[in-house]
């Protein structure tokens, strides 16, 4: 391949490390999506990789200088991530979100929720009462339900999901977090993770990312997304097999005032064709106001 990334034969600083990765990655082929969004943003997050530093913070550290031995592990990343199509956080073992690290493997999707910004944004906190409880469905690697319980350290959360190899992800970024006496994990088809519901185990706040992709929507995903479980993307001809499902039941483990949010994605015109009776409320999110929803327990009854 001719815009293979050659091993440098001198040291370089930070900033010309991500421009030379940079022009490397700048192929047709590439899709981003996962933790970055365009070939700069990528490189950025590789060479700062090699620093051992927050990608959001390489913008302190431009000048810093990388040694002949970092710069070349630096671009046989790039090579990896040109070659195999895979995610840059699966070939790194490791994701960002919201500035917050974790364990990322090809057991569960690169964490990236636009819940994550609601999260610690505030946006969420009318919904969560001091000592209160939250659920986060569909957990995956953990990463929202670790966020929440960054942001609201007085709440307990349960967080669940069908897949144990997934699972088995959360329980390590939960304990990397020192978080195992705030969040417990449980295993199970949605609903049937949970003990039925009673006065003591309904939940003030549901958050979920179910897999809402479309299935037209999922022939045409490239390489990196098909690189990620499909349990955890497909949502059927519609998208809205797995929401339907979550919605049905959502009332029975939901305080009076409690409230479910979803992310949906590019599937609002979908959801309101499954239940045109819901009142939903749309979050302003940084990719749109269409892409997560907001459905109060009253709502839902």
């Amino acid at each position: 391949m001719d815009s293979e990334p050659q091993p440098p034969k001198l040291q370089c600083t930070l900033k010309e490390c991500i421009e030379e990765i940079t022009r490397h990655l700048k192929i047709p082929n590439l899709h981003f999506g996962h933790g970055s969004v365009n070939a700069e943003s990528e490189a950025l997050w590789i060479a700062s990789n090699q620093l051992g530093i927050n990608p959001s913070d390489a913008s302190d550290y431009l000048n810093q200088v990388l040694t002949p031995t970092q710069v070349t592990a630096a671009l046989d990343i790039a090579s990896k991530r040109m070659n195999t199509r895979k995610p840059l956080a699966y070939i790194l073992g490791e994701a960002w979100l919201m500035g917050v690290p974790f364990f990322c493997n090809d057991q569960s999707i690169v964490p990236r929720s636009l819940i994550a910004e609601l999260i610690v944004e505030g946006g969420l906190e009318p919904w969560l009462p001091a000592d209160g409880k939250a659920l986060d469905l569909c957990t995956g690697n953990g990463s929202l339900a670790i966020l929440l319980s960054l942001s609201c350290p007085d709440i307990h959360i349960t967080a669940c999901d069908i897949s144990l190899p997934a699972l088995a992800l959360a329980s390590r970024n939960i304990d990397r977090h020192g978080l195992s006496n705030q969040i417990e994990l449980l295993n199970g088809d949605l609903w049937d993770a949970l003990p039925q519901p009673n006065d003591e185990n309904r939940f003030d706040l549901i958050i979920c990312n179910p897999p809402y992709v479309n299935s037209t929507s999922m022939n045409l995903l490239p390489p990196e997304y098909l690189a990620e479980p499909s349990l955890a993307l497909a949502g059927g001809s519609d998208g809205m097999d797995i929401i339907r499902r979550i919605i049905s039941t959502a009332s029975e483990y939901l305080n009076t005032r409690g409230a479910i949010l979803l992310e949906i994605g590019n599937e609002a015109a979908n959801f309101r064709k499954a239940f045109p009776q819901i009142s939903a409320i749309w979050m302003d999110v940084s990719a749109g106001d269409e892409q997560v929803v907001l459905i109060q327990a009253e709502d839902l009854y």
